[in-house]
């Protein structure tokens, strides 16, 4: 099951359960849709698999399967990424 990270990894902006601006790699690496693509171009800064967008999760199986809480921001912003 996917943790479903409340935030961008780059840029810290939320990404809540629901959002369909959340864009993971198979590593679950989160970042948002305007990082991914304007920062990134696609391509995760810290394995270099492929951004795409994160299903979400229904809201009834939120309630049984709550997403993760803990954060993970890079302050240097985007691994790095011009």
């Amino acid at each position: 099951m996917l943790e479903l990270r409340p935030g961008c990894e780059c840029c810290d902006c939320d990404l809540p359960p629901d959002s369909d601006a959340a864009r993971i790699c198979s590593f679950e690496c989160t970042f948002c849709a305007t990082c991914a693509e304007s920062k990134l171009g696609g391509v995760c800064p810290n394995c270099g698999g492929e951004l795409l967008p994160r299903p979400r999760r229904p809201a009834a199986a939120v309630a049984r399967h709550p997403p993760a809480t803990q954060r993970t921001f890079v302050p240097g912003g985007c691994g790095g990424a011009a």
